[in-house]
């Protein structure tokens, strides 16, 4: 199956490529930027001819900004060839649908598809995937598409576009437009971000971290949510009515009123209850994740750069609520709590068996009789600087013993002491009761 993804040289198209050729899909991507050098990356052709590769594709995936979405469609789809699927990544779904359906020949399947996340995200497990198909469009592709996105995890929500569309206005219409407001009211105030987290609550520090997470992004993405879905203009004008009621409220210094105000919208709400459970685990999550690295004050950790991926390696020394500190190498390295993660010790070793150059031992010994060479293969594997062990000779012969003589051939991780590494499983092994072979 070919599929041909329109917009893949952005950051979607670049999520799903892999995505779609890990699954045996064979992949072309085109751009308008004809960044062909991304293409090359992926390892994927770029469609120099956009023509022939959507009358010769499979599917076809439009992933382009809201606002051009419905011009690439009536350009894409009277192309296709029948019996393929056309398909959209954009977070509005009439519009798209509309077009789809007005530009698609009837041989041609076609499914509205809003991928609810970023393309930061590293695989679908647990992440929502809205499908909207349209009635008798879409009955050969549409269950194909589902068990794609399910087996890998993802969670499905198929519903109309016209009720994807109202959902959505407040679902990201109003989430953005609350954390879009308060960054651009910090900007007016001239409030200093960076020294109030000197001050931070919990929630105040969650609440930060999603503001920047989404002023950091594109804006002109924020922007086509906000302008290009009519629903958002409700949604506006309800959030500021009653934000400025419950200006009005305070400054009037009716605390019944408040009381009323939240009481009501608490009923409304729901559960109340399973909310702050959710958001206490996320709050002892970033505690938990502190916590850790305090236990780990003297150790060695690895820690990832969140924006770099950069993996740094080093001795913990000192952790403050802003900042850890490793001793890497030869030197001091201060590195900011919001932007590293802490990697596992399982973590860590996967990164250092993969980045480093190791060392190789092979070890030969008789070991007792009755004994289960693999089983003590998997005693070696215990030590936490070995990264792989296996058993490369086994000998009967050995003149003056009735014991079987074994090799095992030993990697070591590229920063270990080798000898002492070596030394170690020599002392381990004689210890079960095997005999050194010089």
């Amino acid at each position: 199956m070919k599929v041909l993804i329109i917009g893949g040289t952005g950051e979607m198209g670049q999520w799903f490529t892999p995505f779609f050729k890990k699954h045996g899909y064979e992949v072309l991507v085109w751009g308008s930027s004809g960044k062909v050098e991304i293409a090359e990356r992926m390892e994927v052709e770029f469609a120099q001819d956009l023509d022939t590769a959507i009358s010769t594709s499979d599917i076809v995936i439009v992933t382009v900004p809201i606002n051009i979405t419905e011009k690439v469609i009536s350009e894409t789809a009277p192309k296709m060839k029948s019996g393929s699927l056309l398909m959209d990544f954009t977070s509005l779904k009439v519009g798209a649908t509309e077009a789809m359906k007005e530009y698609a020949a009837q041989g041609v399947e076609i499914l509205g598809t809003h991928p609810m996340f970023g393309p930061s995200i590293p695989s679908l497990h647990g992440q929502t995937f809205i499908l909207t198909p349209i009635e008798g469009r879409c009955e050969k592709w549409f269950p194909v598409m589902r068990s794609l996105f399910e087996d890998n995890g993802a969670h499905i929500e198929v519903i109309s576009p016209a009720e994807h569309d109202r959902f959505v206005s407040v679902v990201q219409g109003l989430t953005h437009f609350a954390y879009i407001t308060i960054g651009t009211t910090f900007e007016r105030l001239d409030f200093s971000v960076n020294e109030s987290r000197r001050f931070m609550s919990p929630v105040y520090d969650i609440m930060l971290d999603f503001v920047g997470r989404i002023l950091g992004q594109n804006p002109y993405l924020y922007a086509y949510i906000q302008m290009e879905n009519p629903e958002v203009l409700k949604v506006h004008d309800t959030f500021m009515q009653q934000c400025r009621e419950m200006s009005t409220i305070v400054r009037e210094h009716d605390v019944d009123g408040f009381t009323t105000k939240m009481k009501d919208a608490a009923a409304h709400f729901g559960d109340t209850a399973s909310a702050l459970r959710r958001s206490d685990k996320l709050i002892n999550s970033k505690i938990a994740e502190f916590d850790e690295l305090i236990d780990s004050i003297g150790t060695e950790r690895g820690l990832k750069h969140i924006y770099s991926n950069i993996v740094h390696v080093g001795i913990v020394k000192k952790v403050t609520p802003r900042t850890v500190i490793l001793f890497a190498g030869k030197s001091l390295l201060s590195l900011k709590m919001e932007n590293v993660r802490l990697l596992s010790p399982d973590g860590l070793k996967a990164w250092k068996n993969k980045i480093l150059s190791h060392h190789t031992r092979d070890i030969s010994v008789l070991i007792p009789q009755g004994s289960n060479p693999e089983a003590i293969c998997n005693v070696i594997a215990c030590n936490d600087n070995i990264i792989s062990v296996r058993k490369i000779d086994t000998y009967t012969g050995v003149k003056g013993t009735d014991r079987t003589s074994v090799t095992y051939r030993i990697n070591i991780t590229g920063d270990s002491d080798a000898t002492r590494v070596n030394d170690e499983i020599v002392e381990l092994l004689c210890g079960i009761g095997c005999k050194l072979r010089t």
